[in-house]
């Protein structure tokens, strides 16, 4: 395990992260604890494939026990290829991902927050949760694929630049969401008497800071948020990133309890149980079901509370039906 990094020693250089110890007195009971067991989710790619295909995908895991269904936040195929490859937009997906299931939370890990006014995401997203019933979880991320930027006219900004956006982003969202009228003044954005009605189903919608800068989006995490979530690293490195947290929490005078942490992992089980060639990296999990079992098993020691596998088309459905018969079962 990497040594823990001396946070409380680092320079902050952002205005965002003082007066620390204005914080919320009580946080849900829903995520007031480290869970003993751990909460599967799916994480589906809407590209390369067709909405019959994804809603195919998502009823099916609404069915089998995944707490947790996401889509991503791209416009262009991620990882950048040609730049023809068939991908959905998120918003509007998300729609349909409500209407089509009713029993697993919902969401998109994550949103970018330099894509759209963050008031009018908090406003499709209050429609989205009714849409569900109230399953709706929001991810919200920095942003990182440049040709998105590039190709759509989007500024993309310094690294600052971005996490500055999230910081005001993540509160703008909240304030909407929680206070009958909002009022914000942030470098980049403000809210004057903005209502938002009707408000979420929810009494608290669950907001989660995807990343892992430790000096900046760790620390809006354990600030602003309900949940961080990291994305393909090792088990090893995942319990480094938990240990910043931890220690970002201290800072914030706030119970490193009440965070709740996931990560997403690439999903590359096949179905005979044999590794897939070329997928062996960190933040992976292949092999047979007791190595899938181990891997997730080194995770949940790591302390996920939830762990997203990453599907992308085309589906290995006997690969996944075998992941929720002999792997799932072992963690509930």
């Amino acid at each position: 395990m990497a040594a823990k990094v001396g946070i409380l020693n680092l320079e902050i250089m952002v205005s965002d992260l003082t007066n620390f110890r204005e914080w919320p007195s009580t946080w849900p009971d829903t995520i007031s604890h480290r869970m003993a067991t751990v909460e599967f989710g799916i994480h589906t790619g809407q590209q390369d494939t067709t909405l019959d295909e994804l809603r195919k995908l998502w009823r099916y895991c609404d069915g089998a026990g995944f707490k947790l269904i996401t889509v991503w936040d791209h416009f262009h195929e991620s990882p950048p290829r040609h730049g023809n490859g068939v991908c959905y937009e998120s918003l509007a997906l998300l729609s349909a991902l409500a209407l089509d299931t009713s029993r697993s939370r919902i969401g998109c890990l994550c949103f970018g927050m330099p894509y759209r006014n963050p008031a009018i995401l908090a406003k499709a997203l209050t429609t989205i949760d009714h849409l569900s019933h109230g399953r709706l979880t929001v991810g919200l991320g920095a942003a990182w694929h440049v040709p998105e930027h590039e190709t759509y006219g989007i500024p993309f900004g310094s690294a600052k630049e971005r996490l500055d956006r999230l910081s005001e982003g993540v509160r703008m969202v909240r304030m909407l969401f929680m206070e009958d009228r909002a009022n914000f003044e942030g470098t980049y954005y403000q809210l004057r008497n903005a209502p938002n009605f009707p408000k979420p189903v929810q009494a608290r919608v669950p907001i989660i800071v995807g990343g892992a800068g430790e000096r900046r989006t760790l620390a809006i995490a354990a600030r602003w948020a309900d949940g961080s979530n990291q994305g393909y690293i090792s088990p090893e490195a995942y319990q480094h990133k938990n240990d910043v947290l931890d220690q970002w929490c201290e800072r914030f005078d706030r119970d490193p309890r009440s965070l709740e942490r996931s990560i997403i992992v690439h999903f590359r089980m096949s179905s005979d149980g044999a590794a897939i060639g070329g997928h062996q990296a960190e933040g992976v999990i292949t092999g047979s079901v007791q190595e899938v079992t181990d891997k997730i098993g080194a995770y949940v020691e790591a302390s996920a509370q939830r762990i997203s596998i990453v599907t992308r088309p085309p589906v290995d459905w006997e690969a996944l039906g075998l992941f929720v018969a002999e792997v799932m079962p072992t963690f509930q």
